[in-house]
């Protein structure tokens, strides 16, 4: 191969033609630096050049090779992202022939090292992997299932036992339950709750204002605060703040081996570990619904107050006959529910977590999103079932 011409200054990387006594050639020149090869005219160029060179059939199977030879010591500097370039044009093997400087060779051979191989292909399986891909899964819903029936009736008898021995009761455990779910829910709780009213006063008094009903406002935003927004939304919080810290909790258990450490001292996790946090999930669910209740009705009536001129006396005085008790007792009666869904659901993929910090990761997000979505559906349920109840 000839001895390099005299460089050129323009900095643009670009590939050359060129003709040899061995045959064609491919000259590169400029700076293969990732500052001048993003340039879109750049780009564009080089890849109308490379697509224009030969290749030759692959060796044995392999990638193909360029059939080319190739001069880079005209290049004013190569970096990674250039190397890489010229090394998937390659069909990353090195061509036949190649006159490179030792500061090219050595960017170019911890390229060729660290660069992975194209993953083939991946052929369509056969409706029998499927088959049994369905099945596997199939399989895996069936053990969540029974894993939490098996949950639900330990609970069941870990609550008989609390009866029959109510001294032995691990009362401590719930009473620290009871303060970390709900009295530190307090403030996160109030602020959303507060939110949702004032933007839903907002919205709904829009509507009311063309039509002149802006007293129906008290009968819209009681009803659907005190029967549907406050339990779920405060289900809701809930499980994303408490259910997860009792699935990192339980599962951090796993991790450490301190859930084999109870089983072989002889304590039962149930009774230690869901009872405790079971009973004050649904102690605190329907307290927390109220609160979150409150705080949006409040927020509903600053809003109506600013929007629509309409007194808070007359609020708090139109709010019952608006809405009948039954209303609220159904809430209540659901937020326990929740509450109860929300802590088993958090035990259950606390108990099914491995001795990895991958699995705790991803059973801490499975649970939160599991019982968010049992939230709902049984809500739906509730509505449903009850849709006569108050109204």
């Amino acid at each position: 191969m000839p001895p390099p011409a005299v460089p050129v200054d323009d900095p643009t990387p670009r590939i050359e033609p060129c003709d040899t006594p061995e045959g064609p050639c491919a000259l590169v020149r400029g700076r293969w630096e990732v500052a001048h090869i993003t340039g879109p005219e750049a780009w564009k160029a080089m890849v109308r050049i490379l697509r224009t060179l030969p290749r030759s059939a692959a060796p044995q199977g392999g990638l193909p090779m360029t059939a080319m030879a190739w001069d880079l010591r005209e290049a004013g500097q190569i970096d990674h992202i250039g190397a890489q370039l010229l090394w998937n044009h390659w069909g990353r093997q090195w061509p036949a022939m190649i006159e490179l400087l030792p500061a090219q060779r050595t960017v170019l051979e911890r390229v060729a090292r660290y660069s992975e191989g194209i993953a083939p292909e991946e052929a369509p399986r056969p409706w029998r992997d499927r088959f049994d891909a369905l099945g596997a899964r199939l399989l895996h819903l069936g053990g969540h299932f029974r894993d939490f029936t098996r949950l639900v009736g330990q609970l069941a008898l870990d609550v008989w036992r609390l009866t029959c021995r109510p001294a032995n009761g691990p009362w401590r455990d719930v009473s620290g339950h009871l303060y970390h779910i709900g009295a530190r829910a307090l403030p996160i709780t109030a602020l959303v709750g507060a939110l949702i009213g004032v933007v839903l006063a907002y919205l709904i008094s829009q509507q009311l204002r063309q039509l002149g009903a802006d007293s129906f406002i008290v009968d819209i935003l009681g009803l659907s605060l005190i029967r549907e927004i406050g339990p779920v939304l405060a289900a809701i919080l809930l499980a994303g703040r408490s259910g997860s810290a009792i699935t990192a909790q339980i599962g951090v258990m796993r991790v450490t081996e301190e859930l084999d450490a109870m089983r072989v001292m002889g304590i039962a996790p149930g009774f230690r570990l869901v009872l405790p946090r079971a009973m004050a999930m649904a102690v605190v669910m329907p307290l927390i619904s109220a609160w979150t209740t409150v705080a949006a009705l409040l927020g509903g009536v600053l809003a109506s107050t600013l929007t629509l001129g309409i007194a808070p006396e007359y609020f708090w005085i139109a709010l019952p006959k608006a809405v009948q008790a039954s209303n609220l007792v159904l809430a209540l009666s659901k937020s326990v529910v929740f509450g109860l869904l929300i802590a088993l659901v958090a035990c259950h993929y606390g108990l099914r977590i491995k001795p990895n910090t991958e699995s705790l990761g991803a059973g801490t997000t499975s649970s939160v999103v599991t019982a968010i979505t049992g939230v709902i559906v049984v809500n739906a349920l509730f509505a449903v079932v009850f849709k006569n109840v108050g109204i």
